[in-house]
């Protein structure tokens, strides 16, 4: 991972590029009960520092468990525990459905 003097990483998130590719698209988009692993999160400043804190990171395993109505959260399993996410952060991190591995 390039050092803190690229300016397009910051706190450990690449961002600026937009990451459309065959198989990439939102975590807002996936539906209860699918899992991905995060491909590219799309965040600067304090956003960014606390979804990696969280544990959202690049290559992480993540599940949607639930997705509340309306534009609400979407409650997703990320590392063995459960984290809900409001849904403007969840269209900042994208994913890709087929690198899960099934154990």
């Amino acid at each position: 991972m390039p050092g803190p003097e690229n300016k397009r990483w910051r706190h450990g998130l690449e961002y600026g590029r937009q990451p459309w590719r065959e198989g990439v698209r939102r975590l807002s988009d996936l539906q209860p009960g699918e899992s991905a692993v995060i491909a590219h999160i799309r965040c600067r400043g304090r956003l960014g520092e606390r979804l990696a804190e969280m544990g959202l990171t690049r290559g992480t395993v993540v599940e949607v468990l639930r997705q509340a109505p309306f534009g609400g959260p979407i409650e997703v399993r990320v590392r063995g525990y459960l984290l809900s996410l409001r849904r403007c952060e969840a269209e900042n991190i994208f994913v890709e459905s087929g690198s899960v591995k099934n154990n």
